[in-house]
């Protein structure tokens, strides 16, 4: 069973979010800012991870996701680097601004997928299970 860790200051958005995902098979822990989701990913070592953006600032998640990718060698999260991470957000509702994967064109941290929300279950299931794929084929 797979490990997902979800990050969202939204507690009943998290927890249905665990429910539906428990439903499909994944074991499921929430964090409901980026300290705790820090936290329980060093402790927890998911093999996924899904976040929000906008966490205790609207810039919170992106903070997260670059502390977790942090290159250098003495970082502390070096463990969780290459952690899939999967940006489920409704960012682009508050600020309307639209976020482009493409790497010549954002300023996104390094990321495995975005999704906006509200999002489909079984799209959130389908991006998870590739990216599960992809992790575990380049490990």
């Amino acid at each position: 069973m797979k490990k997902i860790l979800v990050i969202d200051k939204d507690t009943a958005a998290c927890e249905n979010l665990a429910a539906q995902l428990t439903a499909h098979g994944f074991e499921v822990q929430c964090a409901h800012s980026s300290v705790e989701g820090r936290k329980l990913a060093m402790t927890q070592q998911p093999d996924a991870i899904i976040t929000e953006a906008m966490l205790e600032t609207d810039t919170a998640g992106f903070e997260l996701i670059y502390q977790i990718r942090d290159e250098r060698a003495e970082s502390r999260y070096a463990a969780i680097r290459s952690t899939p991470i999967l940006l489920l957000t409704g960012i682009e509702q508050v600020t309307h601004f639209r976020f482009s994967l493409n790497e010549k064109q954002t300023y996104l941290p390094p990321i495995s997928g975005m999704l906006s929300k509200p999002v489909q279950i079984d799209n959130l299931v389908e991006k998870l299970q590739q990216m599960l794929l992809t992790s575990s084929a380049s490990a």
